[in-house]
């Protein structure tokens, strides 16, 4: 399990304004195989750029296999390397989780876990009747992550990253009602719950996985202009003056490429090789959400019963 917090935060020289080329300047991927799922919008396009940038063999798994060989050339003109692999993954399904799996062979580095669905205004279930963000969010992320294992073990010094959000602050698991059925549906409680449990798979993946030489860490990417936040609109902090988001930085916005720079952090900078179980923002380990703020991590999210 993470740290307590009196032992000293795992800090980092780069922070909020950050990029993810800027985290992954120096770092040399050449021989290492990795996936990121949900890699063809987004800070997908940026953290799978970034990757590729530093040499490593790449797997965009994606639902629309059109948009992903678009973004695979568009990535491979920019970088000067070869295209990554496309292949279809809708995390929602099983079968295709399962699909997927049965289709890697060979070891694998790294795994980042970036797709995602956000704020649904209407209580949607998947195939399996389960609520389609936590379906999608963390159980086809898990799907996928479990199905892989041996591939990742077979790495020697995999690592496994686990895109949470500042949304975790919004719930605990509501394990006696993950769909919804016995209370109204809330859209950013379903969120929540869902972030919540990609931080509670980080905690207990690190415990039952270290000895496998697997380190597993989540985080948060900031707040980012993308599709994944076409269900709530507009929010009046992206708004508010410069020097209210000077002061207040959990309201301020990031651009793509700031918002990958934590996911690449994680992924492929030796400055957190043997990390793992832990919870970052903005390039650095966030410590223990104290009240009032819209920062930290929920203690409910990192406690090892609830993992």
């Amino acid at each position: 399990m993470p740290e307590t917090p009196a032992t000293a935060l795992i800090t980092t020289p780069f922070g909020f304004d950050s990029t993810a080329a800027d985290v992954a300047a120096d770092v040399d991927l050449t021989g290492r195989r990795a996936i990121v799922t949900g890699g063809s919008s987004g800070i997908g396009i940026e953290t799978a750029r970034a990757l590729a940038g530093a040499g490593a063999e790449l797997t965009l798994a994606v639902r629309d296999l059109e948009t992903g060989a678009r973004t695979a050339a568009e990535i491979a003109a920019t970088t000067g390397g070869p295209a990554p692999h496309v292949e279809r993954l809708d995390l929602a399904d099983r079968s295709s989780v399962a699909a997927f799996v049965a289709g890697w062979t060979g070891a694998l580095d790294l795994l980042v876990n970036n797709a995602g669905v956000m704020a649904l205004p209407d209580l949607v279930l998947s195939a399996d009747g389960c609520e389609m963000q936590f379906a999608t969010n963390h159980l086809g992320h898990f799907a996928l992550a479990v199905g892989l294992h041996d591939a990742l073990a077979a790495a020697g010094s995999a690592r496994i990253v686990s895109l949470s959000s500042v949304g975790h602050l919004r719930s605990a698991v509501i394990f006696d009602d993950l769909n919804f059925t016995s209370r109204p549906y809330d859209a950013r409680l379903a969120y929540g719950q869902s972030k919540t449990a990609n931080v509670l798979f980080a905690v207990e993946a690190a415990r039952r996985w270290k000895s496998d030489g697997i380190t597993v860490n989540a985080l948060t990417p900031g707040r980012i202009r993308t599709n994944l936040m076409r269900h709530i609109g507009d929010e009046t902090s992206a708004n508010a003056p410069a020097s209210f988001q000077a002061t207040n930085p959990e309201m301020r916005w990031k651009t793509l490429e700031q918002g990958a720079a934590t996911s690449v952090l994680l992924a492929a900078s030796p400055l957190v090789k043997g990390v793992t179980g832990r919870y970052f923002e903005d390039c650095n380990e966030a410590g223990l959400r104290q009240p009032g703020e819209l920062r930290g991590v929920a203690d409910y999210a990192i406690d090892p019963g609830n993992a």
